[in-house]
């Protein structure tokens, strides 16, 4: 018997579910309803489209209806849009934009994959010409033409999420002056505040005006003419801020499940009306799959319920979903929410939790910090990486990972990620056997590095305590810095003692023995290596992670310094 699949909602999950369909059944029926133009397409590019790196419109789109059904024999049906599910009759209600026609289509098994939408926020202006949303293909060429066509000069993009700061980062390349405003405290919410600052400092130095902490309220014409002014105010004192000037909004403050056909056909729904599945990507019909930005998952560190709108978890769950109806027992693993963007020359990267995801979900965490290079520092071209990784105390496990750096940023985050997935602690990220060449890594690796951190704090060979606690000394502490000389003239926190750590050894006896003596460093392994030989002669003695690095960066706003970092810890 022939089975007859509906498909709602093409670009990822969707159109995966389909291809995957045909090549496991040539003689399935398969049908995509799609309310968009284009069935299958590139929607992470969207930025890069409109900043003018990806130039021909062809490119962001990645099958059409004729090359579905010339290879896979799909009959896809773009600009029309599913009205409603009968779960008794095993049909859904359709209509076609073009012309309203309205038709009833059968099915055996229907796959639910229409994705998410933009957030509006309730505020007066957001259906003004030259305000946007940035979701769909035609969102991006609708961008573009008004680009052309009214010699935009400055822009407001709401919203510092990954898609906000992708589309401030292109417009500014398009010589386009851009402020973003941000609601919360800093950026991109996958990050903790502290590694957020990286990306700020990289938007600012690339002459982007970020202002956070700034609560969009209105957007109006100015008179007749066609540029807008932005209101917003201060988050906090709920204070008017200056209205902005702008020639174009974008919008970008998130987007919430497009789950409404679910929601009237009695379908499960979860978090922020997500639609429920089971582990084969089934709904509570069994005959109705779920997948995509519009579906809940479990997160796979905490395995509780979450909502990650990722383009990989939703291919991974068309293909799960296809693999169930076609009789294969496939399961989907939960999301971690691995995650890369660039800013400028800037990438920044996360998988997993993060400090607030870890805190609410009841783990009892901490973390670390370095600063390494991407490869052998004496190959010329090294470059520096922060890493910061959340562990599970006790047992080690890592939980967490983010990254801000330039090469090689990428190579590890997808290290962590699947240390994370596989559920390794910080002896096997210490034990891990990585490929190594001088113009790629080091011998020991940054992976690595942070596995033997990590695994010394957790068997005590070290304490370690974050800049938070180490600024708030008291008068039963004195901080050490064991930089060397130059290194303190440069730059040091006030009432510091220097001890450079190779002249450690003969100054012992100007350190008390009745004070916590707090150690510091540029990155944090010469302080460590300083609290490995105070603590064997009887001193009380802590470590400061990620070192001055860290502290100058994330409390003072300096930059991370781009060339490598060597294994003293100083710049090369």
């Amino acid at each position: 018997m022939t089975t007859n699949v509906l498909i709602i909602g093409g670009v990822a999950g969707g159109a995966t579910a389909a291809a995957r369909l045909r090549r496991l059944d040539e003689n399935a029926q398969i049908t995509i309803i799609e309310r968009t133009g284009y069935v299958s397409y590139a929607n992470c590019g969207l930025p890069y489209y409109v900043g003018g790196v990806i130039t021909d419109r062809s490119e962001l789109t990645l099958q059409t209806p004729q090359s579905f059904k010339s290879r896979f024999n799909i009959d896809v049906r773009v600009r029309q849009e599913a009205l409603s599910i009968n779960r008794r009759a095993k049909t859904v209600e359709v209509r076609r934009l073009d012309d309203g026609f309205t038709y009833t289509e059968s099915y055996d098994k229907l796959i639910l994959a229409p994705g998410a939408r933009p957030m509006l926020p309730p505020v007066p202006g957001t259906d003004l010409p030259g305000v946007f949303t940035l979701r769909t293909v035609e969102d991006a060429f609708a961008i573009t033409d008004y680009l052309s066509s009214n010699h935009v000069k400055s822009a407001v993009v709401v919203g510092g999420g990954f898609i906000g700061l992708e589309a401030a980062e292109n417009l500014t390349h398009r010589g386009i002056s851009v402020t973003v405003l941000q609601r919360p405290s800093h950026v991109l919410k996958t990050l903790d505040g502290d590694m957020a600052c990286y990306v700020q400092k990289a938007m600012r130095d690339g002459g982007i005006n970020l202002r956070c902490r700034a609560d969009l309220t209105r957007i109006v014409r100015h008179g007749d003419g066609a540029n807008l002014s932005v209101a917003y105010r201060n988050a906090d004192t709920k204070k008017s801020q200056a209205p902005i000037s702008a020639d174009l909004v974008i919008i970008a403050i998130g987007v919430t499940p497009n789950s409404h056909l679910a929601a009237d056909a009695g379908l499960e729904l979860g978090l922020k009306d997500s639609i429920v599945t089971d582990a084969h990507m089934q709904t509570n019909d069994p005959n109705i799959y779920a997948v995509g930005d519009a579906v809940q998952v479990n997160n796979r560190v905490t395995g509780q319920p979450d909502l990650i709108a990722l383009a990989g978890p939703a291919n991974k769950q068309g293909r799960i979903a296809a693999d169930n109806i076609c009789g294969i027992h496939s399961t989907y693993q939960g999301s971690q929410g691995s995650e890369i963007m660039k800013m400028f020359d800037l990438t920044v990267a996360s998988t997993g939790l993060n400090e607030t995801s870890a805190a609410a979900a009841g783990i009892d965490y901490d973390y670390t910090v370095i600063t390494s290079a991407n490869h052998a520092t004496y190959y010329p071209g090294s470059e520096n990486m922060t890493l910061k990784v959340l562990f599970e105390k006790g047992s080690g496990r890592i939980i967490g990972a983010q990254i801000a750096g330039y090469a090689g940023v990428d190579k590890r985050i997808d290290v962590l990620g699947t240390a994370i997935g596989a559920r390794m602690t910080a002896d096997d990220l210490a034990n891990l056997d990585l490929a190594y060449a001088p113009p790629y890594s080091s011998a020991k690796d940054p992976v690595n590095m942070i596995g033997y951190v990590i695994g010394n704090i957790v068997s005590g060979r070290v304490k370690q305590i974050h800049w938070d606690e180490a600024l708030a000394a008291s008068d039963d502490d004195m901080v050490v810095d064991v930089r060397t000389a130059e290194e303190f003239r440069r730059g040091h926190l006030e009432g510091a003692l220097n001890i450079p750590v190779d002249e450690l050894r003969d100054h012992l006896s100007e350190l008390p023995h009745d004070k916590r003596l707090i150690v510091h460093c540029q990155s944090g392994l010469r302080s460590y290596i300083a609290c490995r030989i105070l603590s064997q002669k009887g001193f009380d003695c802590v470590n400061v992670a990620g070192g001055y690095g860290f502290y100058s960066m994330t409390k003072q706003d300096t930059e991370l310094h781009r060339t490598g970092t060597g294994p003293c810890g100083i710049e090369i």
